[in-house]
């Protein structure tokens, strides 16, 4: 019984000092004030006088005191007297002009026209309760010692039980019913009024939420309509592959997002909008179906559904369909995984690496990379390793992982290799990517050129000598048959005899010593002046 009553003299100080404060003090009087034929004092008062009582009210030294509700409890101290003075929370009061919750000024009021000491006499009937409790278990505990001194070896329910159980429970029962009845008072008038509260602030940030959400709306149409697209093109070019429509409805199809927008000024704000978006995708689910006819209009993927569940139907032409698996003509949703990995690598990436902070990309990496290490392992269950598809490079996925993993934990700046392990793990695991940075032009375009040649040189037989020739070639802005014009992408404008190859490979080699690049500058500048004079 001891230890039962430490145990509620401890719960009892904690809910105490929980809810025994100011906040919800002045949560009580803003629900006060709300209710209907309230008029304050502080109206009938000079600012003069509003002001010198609002100062009273802070210092909260003057009236009388009552003892607090932990005070009497054994090994404790007694807390803070109360004060029946008025006591303004100035954080509340601040928070809530601000805000615009309470549209008057006197709507939570520096005095009060209800009886101040009620919620003070809340929690002095919690005290003398739990004391009456304290109380009655010292007065059974001497009588039991005045009537049997019990011995070390029996244990508490063996001296409980060597008495008449009747005496002490009716006795304890009712004083414990009533300081659970005491407590249950106190949680449902803060309860009211914090939810008060709680539900102006609701209301004052209704428009905020709406146009996060647009933004959001907005960001998700944009990713999804890039996961249709990849989907649809992943589904025909392997409707003839077993293997994969089995890891298809088996285990789902993983959707790599390769982005590289640099952790630098307004790029932040886009890469937090894209991680936002792509991980509303786990919400999306597709179904195969069967199209009524052959006409183009009939195969358009249609998306039905609502925010937390979007399905996209997928119809396909009926000799087709006939040849899927039993699971999928049945419309089995198929799952995606949307996974971002990025790394910026622009002139702002080195900003933010040197000057700023890359928190963001070394998060966003490293929560990918589990979500990448959990589908492996799904797949690895369901499916057999030997399903997947083979590449000339025969390195275990596995161990890619785990360079994946010591790459997203390692400092290095502008560490590519991330996106090079990343993209090669998901061609391994027969997944779809993507590939975004601010505009789709530059740095996208040089990513997936070199990617392109890259493929070409592992898995299709091109010579290393001709490797540069055809990354030129991939990346030369001219169009075939038109060599009077070159089209500068950046500037949106088309010059006249331009040169048909002209690379800037040699300014980036040059941006590796410093004294090089003061060279380059002053050359490049006496060319101009000659130039122009």
């Amino acid at each position: 019984m001891r230890d039962a009553l430490k145990n509620l003299s401890d719960r009892t100080e904690q809910f105490v000092h929980t809810l025994k404060d100011e906040l919800v003090k002045s949560a009580l009087l803003a629900l006060h004030a709300a209710r209907p034929g309230y008029v304050s004092k502080s109206q009938k008062q000079t600012p003069l006088q509003s002001h010198h009582h609002h100062h009273q009210g802070q210092t909260g030294q003057s009236g009388d005191q009552n003892q607090s509700p932990v005070q009497g409890l054994p090994g404790h101290s007694p807390a803070s007297p109360v004060t029946e003075s008025p006591v303004v929370c100035n954080n509340v009061e601040a928070s809530e002009v601000e805000t615009g919750s309470l549209k008057h000024q006197d709507s939570i009021p520096h005095h009060k026209e209800y009886d101040e000491e009620e919620w003070d006499r809340e929690w002095a009937n919690v005290a003398k309760s739990l004391n009456c409790v304290i109380a009655m278990v010292d007065k059974l505990q001497e009588g039991d010692n005045s009537n049997q001194e019990p011995t070390p070896e029996l244990h508490l329910a063996d001296v409980i039980t060597s008495h008449n159980p009747g005496d002490w429970k009716e006795q304890l029962c009712p004083l414990v019913s009533r300081l659970k009845e005491c407590v249950l008072e106190v949680v449902e008038k803060a309860k009211r009024a914090m939810t008060f509260v709680l539900l102006q602030e609701a209301a004052c940030s209704t428009p905020q939420g709406f146009l996060l959400q647009q933004r959001r709306d907005v960001v998700f149409s944009q990713a999804l309509a890039a996961l249709i697209c990849g989907f649809v093109m992943k589904l025909y070019s392997g409707l003839q592959d077993k293997d994969f429509l089995r890891q298809l409805h088996l285990v789902g199809l993983v959707a790599q997002f390769e982005s590289l927008l640099s952790t630098y000024s307004e790029e932040i704000g886009m890469l937090e909008d894209m991680e936002v978006g792509i991980s509303d995708l786990q919400n999306v689910v597709f179904k195969v179906t069967e199209a009524k006819t052959d006409e183009l209009s009939e195969l358009q993927p249609s998306v039905w559904g609502r925010r937390d569940h979007f399905t996209v139907e997928v119809p396909l032409p009926q000799v087709i369909f006939q040849t899927l698996p039993e699971e999928v003509k049945e419309g089995k949703p198929l799952r995606v995984f949307p996974l971002l990995f990025n790394v910026g690598i622009n002139e702002q990436q080195t900003i933010a690496e040197r000057f700023g902070d890359i928190s963001l990309q070394e998060r966003i990496n490293q929560k990918n990379f589990e979500m990448l290490e959990t589908y492996y392992k799904i797949l690895s269950e369901q499916v057999p390793l030997e399903c997947l598809p083979c590449f000339q490079t025969q390195t275990d996925i596995k161990e890619l992982l785990e360079t994946l993993g010591q790459n997203v934990v390692s400092k290095k700046r502008k560490n590519v290799e991330i996106l090079w392990i990343a993209g090669t793990i998901c061609r391994r695991l027969n997944g779809i990517r993507f590939t975004s940075c601010k505009s789709a032009k530059d740095r996208t375009s040089m990513s997936v050129t070199l990617e392109q040649c890259t493929l070409l040189r592992d898995e299709h037989q091109l010579s290393k000598d001709f490797f540069v020739r055809a990354l030129g070639c991939m990346r030369s802005r001219l169009t075939q048959g038109d060599t009077g014009q070159w089209e500068d992408l950046e500037a949106g404008a088309t010059t006249e005899n331009k040169p048909a190859s002209r690379h800037f490979y040699p300014i980036a080699l040059l941006l590796v010593s410093s004294h090089l690049l003061v060279v380059w500058l002053i050359l490049s500048l006496v060319f101009l002046l000659a130039k122009y004079q």
